[in-house]
């Protein structure tokens, strides 16, 4: 089903696509693939629902983002069984996904109502000037399989909040959550065509980002395709979040297993498959072989299998196209000379050839694949540096800038490397994968990782324009 207008609707194509579990194989169910009159439809129902939002009550709009909250945590354990079956991710990650789906739409109806503009002085005496926000319009929203809702609640809840309506190209591995969550929203008696549900590929994704309904385009994914939908897009408003590439820098005076730990934990959430996962570590090398065994020892607490096994503590990869980067980053790693600890190849005996032996891979050459592009799989590529000037150099050359972690006692190392660090946000002693839903999460200036901000009041500011009253009196 598409979700069009506050309805599941058929659709006007013929094809229909299997979503197919990573976990058996197995089909879990089935979407139409949306034509060209299916995607005019949603935009027009969007558009048309628009303007009557924009002009209702902050309280109102918030009141009804409370409602959808409550609704999808009422739901949270249906929510989640359904997403680790199309998705892979184990239960209790699933679980936390939901509840903090949940948690964004109750977050962003608090900080609509408190999205306050200025009084500003004028140099004219007789004038009287203010500044207030107003929702763009119509997002197209365009999001990855690795975490289906949530990264949908991202856009969707701080647009609704400020009176955006939104049409969404989930992805065709993982869209049924979405689908299925749709069901809330009716609940909550928000008024239809707000939210538009239009699963597909990339053609279906480029028919959006073209089309001249769409004021603006939210995407979370890979550089790659962020670079095409910009290119594509003209000058309509957007917020890209893309590819990340860590690091994980841990300086002579790190608490070692502290550190291990982290670059383990951000390697097997979502089973790698996250973009500011542990993509690479930077050690230095003082303490690289007490390093290791740290990382060792944290590995070997590892078990890879059925996500619905509280036991397990990560699943398959989602699908071909990830396992086999992970295969060809492995490949690449070992012709530079690359010694691989841990694993570095799929799981025998699962049922599908998706899951992965979590690996650990040192003597890793910064320009090589594992270290220069997103891996996406759960590796841990250990670098080894001399000292803090070359541990920042390898850190920062590089193409992407998402977010990073540094592992020190010393606070004027923290700032330095804070500070220095060219990505968007710096963890320090904790791992890469570390978010909260109040901070402002995205790329740095003059990289291949996108703009604007999600989470907190920061994804709400891009959501809308700053406008300015000017009254003579």
């Amino acid at each position: 089903m598409l979700y069009i207008n506050g309805a599941h609707v058929d659709g006007a194509g013929t094809e229909n696509v299997e979503v197919i579990s990573p976990i058996s194989g197995e089909s879990v169910g089935s979407v139409p693939v949306p034509v060209s009159t299916d995607i005019d439809e949603a935009v027009k129902a969007a558009r048309m629902a628009q303007p009557r939002w924009g002009a209702t009550n902050v309280w109102e709009r918030a009141k009804i983002c409370h409602a959808i909250g409550d609704g999808i945590a009422a739901r949270a354990d249906e929510l989640a069984r359904l997403q680790t079956l199309e998705q892979g991710k184990t239960l209790a990650e699933s679980k936390a996904d939901i509840d903090e789906a949940a948690t964004l739409f109750h977050l962003h109806a608090e900080d609509a109502v408190r999205l306050n503009g200025e009084t500003l002085p004028s140099t004219d005496p007789r004038k009287r000037m203010w500044t207030f926000y107003r929702p763009v319009g119509t997002w197209a929203i365009i999001t990855p399989w690795n975490f289906p809702l949530l990264m949908l609640a991202e856009f969707v809840a701080p647009g609704l909040a400020t009176g955006n309506a939104h049409v969404v190209k989930p992805p065709a591995h993982t869209p049924l959550t979405v689908l299925k969550a749709m069901e809330v929203l009716a609940e909550a008696d928000l008024p239809p065509g707000l939210v538009n549900i239009v699963p597909g590929d990339g053609e279906t994704g480029n028919a959006l980002v073209t089309h001249d309904g769409i004021d603006a385009i939210g995407f979370i994914g890979s550089s790659a395709t962020g670079a095409r939908i910009q290119a594509n897009a003209g000058l309509k408003r957007s917020i890209m979040e893309c590819s990340g590439n860590g690091p994980l820098v841990v300086l002579a005076d790190a608490d070692i297993p502290a550190a291990a730990k982290a670059a383990v934990d951000g390697a097997v959430m979502c089973s790698g498959q996250v973009c500011c996962a542990t993509e690479r570590v930077i050690v230095d090398k003082a303490i690289h072989d007490d390093y290791i065994a740290a990382l060792l020892a944290e590995t070997d607490k590892i078990r890879t299998g059925d996500p619905f096994d509280p036991d397990t503590t990560y699943g398959p990869l989602n699908n071909a196209q990830v396992a086999e980067k992970m295969d060809r980053h492995m490949a690449d790693g070992r012709a530079h000379g690359a010694d691989v600890l841990r694993g570095g190849q799929r799981t025998a005996g699962m049922p599908t050839d998706l899951y992965y032996d979590f690996t650990v891979v040192d003597g890793v050459l910064p320009e090589t694949l594992l270290a220069s592009e997103e891996s996406f799989g759960p590796v841990v590529p250990v670098i080894t540096a001399d000292g803090d000037d070359e541990i920042l150099r390898i850190a920062n050359d590089d193409k992407l800038g998402l977010q990073g972690a540094v592992f020190t006692r010393d606070v004027a190392k923290a700032y330095r490397f804070v500070e220095e660090l060219a990505v968007g946000q710096v963890v320090v002693n904790d791992n890469t994968c570390f978010w909260d839903i109040n901070m402002a999460f995205g790329g740095a200036g003059g990289r291949n990782t996108g703009w604007g901000r999600i989470g907190g009041k920061y994804t709400l500011l891009d959501m809308t324009d700053l406008r300015t009253g000017v009254v003579h009196v």
